[in-house]
């Protein structure tokens, strides 16, 4: 759809006001070979509303969609049922935004929405404070090395090998800006964790080492002796959990020394939904709670002395003057991190217990069958509800033919590190409790199969 307010005069004369000659000179920071030349190949140049319709809707008839087969991908996002309640709830009139209204004065409701779901953040993550929730775990992972620069004046950041590839490219995005070293390196195809290389690396200049927590192959260390390590040489640990629910079962990383704790909340709550809209958690000690970015949500008493909420810190460029502001680039996703408070609320603690080890006894169930079939060795020594299998093939092209066979059968890791040959034999395999034993017997059965 094209919409044109603007005559030829009224765009030429912005772009003279600007500096422009045309304009396609507002694009050349995008590479060439990012740019297509004219219309999109193969799409008519107009169709009826009802013919675009019923296109899209022959196209989506070729999607294998999560809820049609076994589904054992993660990697990041997560397929965990969410109550039909959550739903329900987060339509609500009074509810549905996105947004966190400027009059907050007003918006009671929200506030007070917000100030829970703080306070569920914090104990999840075993911090003493959690602030509205961000875009996304991976922009939270890049503003928790952003803070950590703002803290002790260091520029240079240790990601572990474990942490998802995506919030490494993300961050090195942004570190194009702001100058931070990051060191980085593939990850291998073991049981052990790179803890200890971690350790051996913070110098003088390390402002913080970050880590994923279980890390991208599932595998779980006890963070406690980082901690130690990056405190004693002045800098910071940062956690990152992508799968929340793990929380349940195992020691959040505020207990194990976390100075800042973030993550991606899409488990609780929030369906797959294509890769978005997701929830980015962030929370750390309370010493730093003054160079967190976003905003907090406070309780208080208003002048009869009735309980009420306000927006108690509000560090986004919008809020106050842009260069003293921690970050442009955290609106809380409010309606996510309402579906992910209700969905909490609805489980209380003893149901996320309940439902992490629910995950982590299918996991185990599914590591053993699928360790069995020919071709297939089980990595890991601890997980949660995410394993790595090493395959005697390819695992991409293992995983395109699990597909034609009706089986969604986990991520490659040739497809999350392509240029890593080496270990594109690796298989993440995740498993939730939608997944049954009969799931696992036909992903064991086709997998066998495929090897052969």
């Amino acid at each position: 759809m094209r919409y044109l307010p603007l005559t030829d005069a009224d765009r030429a004369e912005m772009l003279s006001v600007i500096g422009a000659a045309s304009i396609d000179d507002l694009f050349i920071d995008v590479p060439a070979e990012a740019r297509l030349p004219g219309t999109i190949p193969g799409l008519p140049d107009h169709a009826s509303e009802l013919a675009v319709e019923r296109h899209m809707a022959k196209l989506a008839r070729q999607n294998l969609s999560a809820g049609e087969a076994p589904f054992f991908l993660g990697a990041g996002a997560y397929k965990h049922h969410v109550p039909a309640s959550v739903d329900h709830l987060i339509q609500r009139g009074e509810f549905l935004t996105a947004y966190t209204p400027y009059q907050p004065e007003i918006a009671q409701g929200t506030l007070q929405v917000l100030f829970e779901f703080q306070t569920q953040v914090a104990r999840l993550l075993g911090c003493d404070v959690a602030n509205a929730s961000m875009y996304d775990g991976s922009t939270a992972c890049w503003e928790a090395i952003g803070m950590a620069r703002r803290i002790t004046k260091r520029g240079k950041a240790m990601l572990s090998s474990g942490l998802h590839p995506h919030y490494v490219s993300v961050a090195r995005t942004m570190a194009k800006f702001t100058g931070d070293d990051l060191a980085y390196a593939t990850p291998e195809l073991g049981s052990e964790s790179d803890i200890n290389a971690l350790i051996a690396g913070i110098d003088k200049d390390t402002s913080c080492v970050v880590v994923q927590y279980p890390d991208i192959l599932g595998r779980i260390a006890d963070l406690t002796p980082l901690a130690d390590a990056a405190h004693a040489a002045g800098a910071l640990l940062v956690a990152v959990v992508t799968e929340p629910v793990a929380l349940g079962a195992i020691r959040s990383p505020g207990e194990m020394g976390a100075d800042i704790v973030v993550g991606e909340g899409q488990s609780i709550g929030v369906g797959l939904q294509f890769g978005g809209p997701y929830l980015g958690l962030f929370a750390c000690k309370q010493k730093y709670v003054r160079q967190m970015p976003g905003r907090l949500c406070g309780e208080t008493v208003d002048a009869a002395g009735k309980r009420g909420f306000v927006l108690t810190l509000s560090t986004r460029e919008q809020h106050i003057r842009r260069e003293k502001a921690t970050s442009n680039i955290c609106t809380n996703s409010g309606l996510c991190a309402l579906a992910f408070s209700v969905h909490m609320t609805l489980l209380g603690e003893k149901g996320l217990r309940q439902l992490a080890g629910l995950n982590h006894a299918l996991a185990v169930q599914a590591a053993d069958r699928l360790a069995k079939v020919p071709g297939v060795s089980l990595i890991n020594s601890s997980f949660f509800n995410e394993f790595t299998l090493s395959l005697s093939k390819d695992a991409r092209e293992v995983v395109r033919n699990l597909a034609d066979k009706g089986v969604l059968g986990g991520v490659s890791l040739g497809r999350l590190f392509p240029d890593a040959p080496e270990i594109g034999n690796g298989l993440i395999v995740a498993v939730t409790e939608t997944v049954t034993p009969e799931d696992i017997e036909t992903f064991a059965a086709a997998l066998e199969e495929e090897l052969a």
